[in-house]
């Protein structure tokens, strides 16, 4: 872990992004008072893609689900009191 100074940031600050990028970690001080941390950001994996079929035999519909619902219930469904 390197530590530099605020003056030499102002001139190097490409070069020190360079290896932040690489893995390295800057300290960055004022005189000799520790200031900031320069670190790599830790971005996260992408998710997989769901997979066709993966929720088969986990998750099932019944008959009844196909079955037309009550009047009362479907008149809920289309916005009637």
């Amino acid at each position: 872990m390197a530590i530099v100074s605020l003056d030499a940031t102002e001139t190097t600050l490409d070069q020190l992004l360079a290896r932040v990028e690489a893995g390295e970690e800057i300290i960055l001080a004022r005189g000799e008072n520790p200031i900031a941390k320069l670190t790599p950001m830790q971005l996260a994996k992408p998710r997989p893609r769901p997979q066709f079929g993966a929720w088969k035999d986990k998750v099932t519909v019944g008959p009844e689900f196909f079955e037309p619902l009550p009047e009362e219930e479907l008149r809920l469904w289309e916005g009637g009191d």
